[in-house]
Formats: structure tokens, sequence, C-alpha cells
């Protein structure tokens, strides 16, 4: 009895540790779809991982900006050509969910470029709406 009941605490323990849920699943491909689209050069597609609304807010190393629009045109600026995109490679560190409705996540960001590499973290608050996963509020830096 006593190793029945070993096998199934080291079982739920590595589901638990080891296993995504459906939604941990969607967010990573979320992400990986951004990274995608950025290595193509494709910044309106790289934004579909954001909420498309003027309550979304992004914050990097000159404040906040807000909203959709606002935001897809700071990317523009600051990355104009395929020398400043650069190839983009995102590491989630850590992913946690606080209702069924939101996660935060937290990660790492590089850009391998010929305009040279940068880098940096990320936290993310991520929004599940109207049955999509999306980014409500992005900190890089």
């Amino acid at each position: 009895m006593k190793k029945l009941f070993l096998v199934c605490i080291c079982m739920y323990s590595f589901q638990t540790a080891f296993c995504q849920t459906k939604d941990e699943l969607a967010i990573r491909n979320m992400l990986s779809a951004q990274a995608v689209q950025w290595n193509a050069g494709n910044i309106p597609g790289f934004m579909k991982g954001y909420w498309e609304n003027d309550s979304l807010v992004f914050i990097g190393k000159n404040g906040p900006t807000y909203g959709y629009q606002p935001t897809l045109e700071r990317y523009k600026k600051s990355y104009p050509d395929a020398a400043h995109m650069g190839k983009l490679t995102s590491t989630i560190v850590s992913m946690k969910k606080l209702s069924a409705e939101y996660y935060f996540v937290i990660g790492k960001w590089a850009l391998k470029r010929d305009a040279g590499d940068v880098g940096g973290s990320y936290t993310l608050l991520i929004r599940k709406i109207k049955g999509e996963w999306v980014i409500v509020c992005d900190h890089s830096s």
C-alpha cells in the first residue's frame, strides 16, 4: 500500500512539474509565432500577439506607450529595417496562472543583429479575450 501511495505521489509530481496545460501551450505557441514573424521581418505579424486595443500597455526604456497603434508605430520606428530587427530568441523563465483569464510570464529576449546585439528581460500580462491569449501589458528592458 505504501509503495502504491509513493508511486501515485511521484506520478502527480512529475505531471505537475513537466506537463503543460492547454492554456500554457497556447500561450507558448502564440509567443513562438511572434518570434517567427519577427525573424521574417514582419512587425505587423509580430503584433498579432498583442491585444488590439487602446488599453494595451507597452513599457520600454523610454517609459509607457498606451494603445495598440502607438505600440505598433513605436516598434516600426525603433526597428526600421532587417539590420535593426535581427533574429529574435525568446526564453520563458516562468509562467504563472493568475486566474482562468490571466497569466503572468517572465522571460529573456535577445536580438542577434548587424546593428549590434541587444537583449534583456520581459514581463508579460497575458489575458484570454474572445478565446485567444493576447499580451495586454508588456514591460521589456
